[in-house]
């Protein structure tokens, strides 16, 4: 039983199913490196940069006036230069194992190769938290974004049509008046964020490459905004308001790092598209690493701005950048970078949506989920049932769910799938060393298991309701494995292709 739960999927077995899987049944190959760095800015410049620096800067305070996290102040952009070391570790991980298995799936395929069954469902299953769960709070900051930019033209838009019941609950307590009583209880809908995820959905169905032009786009419309931020923002900077620069110390770094890691969440997303990459072995390093890159500097510089372009106290609320510019006095900005806040929030969404429909995929084809999680349509050669499967999920997360509620599950289930993937490439160098690497991550005995370590440092900075919620969410996927997956298994059905380990 236990030789089983952690029975491999060998490298050479992968390639096979991949080989199988080519032609009619296959992906499309058509993504280069410069649109695998696209993706990669695309997914991780949003919702993190647009919102969550606010509060990592300020902390959270519990209604009673009790500070429940502490904030990093202007000592921010240390903790982007925390997470973006950490990410970086977990990063040469990541374009290790996906030139050497350049497969749909991610984390989920590289912990099957090297940690066994158990753990790569596991893994799936964590792996929904960072892509569908992270979308459903993207799309909420989406919908509040949206209905800010069309206030800045007198256009109200009805408040219980673009906030769900709990989001009022939670963040809007004071306004549960205005939503409308349908059979003795309060309604509240996200219409525009069901809007956004259906047309994300139906891009994503009708073909990669088409979802990735819409995709560059975006990326160059968003770092255009935030240029602009940075370019008009410089020259208003007061380096008072850099004082005091780390007012809660280590603790507030620590902390503020644990709250912003979701602006890092999605490089790994890159590793999702590697069926559908031309030279995956080249290309998908390049893809990761430099997308990381490119990312914690405009991290640093943006926090730099916005930190010494008021006083941080100030940053929060969920438009922290159009807020630095109305404290600033600069008005005419606001609308600009609620605009570039949209954009980019759109591009979030699509490199998610793409990302968590390959991780059902993967799942499908080795027999842990049902058939129908692997069709390819016939025309496009996208994974449409997936696709439209998470599109569906995420459009009614979005309205039935607080934001506030689906962060800190999606940053400890990313951190988790980082953690795994920095043992797992450690794993594979041990049990198969001699196999030829398109690349290999340099010092790799200090790299993965600092990477990891690190991934469990930031993890301990969450509070303990992200853990509790967490361990119940692995509970749910545990009972699903033994309920389907550990009996439809393809290895299971096949044991000759598992590498079984050996009894101690």
């Amino acid at each position: 039983m236990t030789n089983a739960l952690f029975r491999t999927k060998g490298v050479a077995d992968i390639q096979a199913t991949l080989d199988e899987a080519e032609g009619v049944h296959g992906l499309k190959r058509t993504l280069s490196a410069f649109d695998l760095v696209m993706l990669g800015i695309g997914a991780v410049i949003g919702a993190g940069i647009f919102s969550a620096i606010g509060t990592a800067a300020v902390g959270e305070t519990a209604a009673d006036g009790t500070v429940t996290r502490l904030g990093a102040g202007p000592a921010l952009v240390l903790s982007f230069v925390l997470l973006g070391a950490v990410c970086a570790l977990a990063g040469l991980c990541y374009a290790e194992l996906t030139a050497l298995i350049p497969i749909a799936g991610s984390a989920y395929t590289y912990a099957y190769a090297t940690l066994g069954e158990l753990v790569a469902w596991i893994i799936g299953w964590d792996l929904i938290l960072e892509y569908a769960v992270g979308n459903v709070a993207v799309a909420i900051a989406w919908s509040n974004y949206f209905t800010s930019f069309l206030r800045v033209f007198g256009i109200e838009f009805p408040f219980w049509l673009s906030h769900s019941y709990r989001n009022v609950l939670f963040s809007f307590p004071d306004r549960m008046g205005e939503l409308p009583l349908l059979f003795g209880h309060r309604l509240g809908l996200n219409i525009p964020g069901m809007v956004i995820v259906g047309f994300i959905t139906w891009l994503l169905v009708i073909g990669i490459k088409e979802s990735a032009r819409a995709n560059n786009a975006m990326v160059i419309l968003k770092l255009g905004v935030l240029a602009l931020f940075v370019g008009v923002g410089a020259l208003y900077i007061e380096p008072r308001n850099w004082t005091p620069f780390a007012p809660n110390g280590w603790a507030g770094i620590h902390q503020g790092a644990a709250i912003v890691f979701f602006a890092y969440i999605g490089f790994d997303a890159i590793s999702t598209a590697a069926e559908e990459t031309k030279n995956p072995q080249r290309n998908m390093p390049i893809g990761i690493l430099g997308s990381l890159a490119v990312c914690t500097v405009i991290y640093v510089v943006v926090g730099l701005v916005a930190t010494g372009l008021v006083p941080y106290q100030q940053l929060k609320g969920s438009d922290p950048l159009a807020k630095a510019f109305e404290v600033a006095g600069l008005h005419w900005g606001q609308a600009i970078i609620s605009l570039g806040a949209i954009i980019s929030m759109t591009a979030v969404l699509l490199v998610f949506q793409l990302g968590q429909p390959r991780i059902f995929f993967s799942m499908s084809r080795d027999g842990l989920l049902p058939v129908a999680f692997r069709a390819v349509h016939p025309r496009y050669r996208t994974p449409h049932v997936t696709t439209i499967i998470t599109g569906v999920a995420v459009a009614v997360g979005c309205t039935l769910l607080d934001d506030a509620e689906t962060y800190d599950l999606t940053n400890i289930g990313t951190l988790f799938a980082f953690l795994i993937v920095c043992l797992g490439v450690l794993a594979l160098r041990v049990k198969d060393p001699g196999r030829p690497r398109p690349f290999r991550a340099p010092l790799i005995w200090f790299v993965a298991p600092a990477g990891a370590a690190s991934c469990l440092y930031i993890m301990l900075g969450l509070p303990s309701a992200a853990w509790v919620r967490f361990g119940v969410w692995m509970l749910i996927g545990g009972a699903l494995y033994v309920a389907y997956g550990r009996r439809h298994s393809r290895l299971a059905a096949n044991p000759a292709t598992a590498n079984a380990p050996k009894a101690g």
